[in-house]
């Protein structure tokens, strides 16, 4: 198992470009099942959950070539074959080829998702989706068996705004007969994104961004090309480092209009970003000092459904939390096991009280020392790689594939703007 080596207390300083949104891309990967012409998808982060989807699809049938960040996808024959249990346990989006396999084969045949330790994540609006839409299915202890003859149209609201699932609804519903109205929506940056693949590709969805999706479904989509949009996630997480190091560093094509609500909770934990057009700056040499709410209350930073903070930010405002004068309220609503890492973290010395799988006070500014440090997941991953950056000796994160299931090379990118940082095998 490979290892990351950190020597902490590294003041950085360049520039950092966010590779492609992962969760748009491994979507829209699937997608190319729909059509039975080339579609080539250009920025896509060369990571391990990228991989995985790649080997599910040559499975399938798909002619898969691979360039730099670019992918070429030919779907002219799929075949519903019985895909490898064990590559689909690796991702959560391997269920999301059950749509498009429907819609374009009448059958599909896929093992249970995996994905993050964060806690439960529910299946059940997906069914509930693809039930609407026609789908007949066989729930067996591995794997999800689904039918149609022909998938059709439906009002469908879902029971939770979930990200894949709306995504899957919108997948099974672009070339079903008739029109689609998917009400309670997700509308993540990600979710936009594949809606607008699917109409590059020939797809007529509209409601774009909102919580109420319109699918008029067509006969069939064509080939096209794509550019998968920047991560926010890599964004929000190269701020975090660049203020809990006291570093400057400049992001890249950080696409600002998708940091709201993210500039937002930064700020609130002290941290100052400037805007320059596309670009976010992160200045040097910040005293972070925690903003308490009105009448000297306590901060409560908490997340949700999108616009509200992301989920997979909670980990990186966590240990930013750690960095900075004064007590806040971590609040994770949505997945109960998001913030099982932190004992890592008061192992290294941070004060945090963990009052519950939801809830955990941080008090600071802590002294962090390196340790040896595992992830259960990718975000707590690259949050514990941004703690140690910042601790003072030196830390070995044991589990790297962790992170670079949703880091593309990040050992080599942070080293390049002055990280003592090398990988090794253990």
């Amino acid at each position: 198992m490979e290892q990351l080596i950190v020597e902490g207390g590294q003041t950085l300083a360049g520039e950092l470009r966010p590779a492609g949104n992962k969760n748009a891309a491994l979507p829209m990967l699937t997608a190319a099942l729909l059509t039975g012409e080339p579609v080539i998808l250009q920025n896509v982060p060369e990571i391990d959950d990228v991989r995985v989807m790649l080997r599910l699809l040559t499975q399938l049938g798909v002619e898969v070539e691979q360039g730099d960040h670019e992918v070429r996808l030919w779907a002219r024959d799929p075949r519903p074959a019985a895909l490898d249990l064990d590559l689909c346990r690796r991702v959560r989006t391997s269920l999301l080829l059950a749509g498009p396999l429907l819609a374009r084969t009448g059958q599909a045949t896929v093992g249970l998702p995996g994905g993050d330790g964060i806690g439960r994540r529910r299946n059940d609006t997906h069914l509930l989706a693809l039930r609407a839409l026609g789908a007949e299915m066989t729930i067996g202890n591995n794997q999800y068996d689904f039918r149609a003859e022909r998938l059709r149209g439906a009002e469908i609201f879902l029971d939770e705004a979930s990200v894949t699932a709306t995504e899957q609804a919108m997948l099974a519903a672009v070339t079903a007969d008739g029109t689609t109205i998917i009400r309670n929506a997700a509308s993540e940056p990600h979710v936009q994104d594949l809606a607008h693949l699917l109409n590059t590709l020939g797809g007529q969805v509209s409601g774009i961004g909102s919580n109420t999706l319109t699918v008029v479904g067509v006969a069939q989509l064509h080939g096209g090309t794509y550019r998968v949009q920047s991560d926010h996630m890599e964004v929000g997480s190269f701020i975090g480092l660049a203020a809990i190091t006291g570093s400057e560093l400049l992001i890249r094509d950080a696409m600002p209009e998708h940091l709201h609500m993210t500039r937002l909770v930064f700020e609130r934990l002290g941290v100052r970003i400037e805007i320059e057009g596309n670009d976010v700056r992160v200045p040097g040499g910040q005293e972070l000092r925690i903003q308490a709410d009105a009448h000297g209350a306590i901060l409560k930073v908490d997340d949700g459904p999108w616009p509200a903070f992301p989920s997979d930010l909670m980990s990186i405002a966590l240990v930013v939390a750690t960095q900075a004068e004064g007590t806040v309220l971590i609040f994770e609503k949505m997945f109960e096991s998001r913030l099982f890492f932190v004992d890592k973290l008061i192992g290294m010395g941070a004060q945090i009280v963990l009052c519950d799988p939801h809830r955990a006070v941080v008090v600071g500014r802590s002294r962090l020392h390196g340790g040896l440090l595992t992830s259960p997941d990718i975000r707590a991953g690259m949050a514990l790689l941004t703690a140690a950056l910042c601790a003072r000796g030196t830390s070995t994160i044991q589990n790297v594939d962790q992170i670079d299931r949703g880091y593309e090379r990040i050992e080599e990118r942070l080293a390049a703007v002055g990280a003592k940082i090398r990988r090794k095998s253990g």
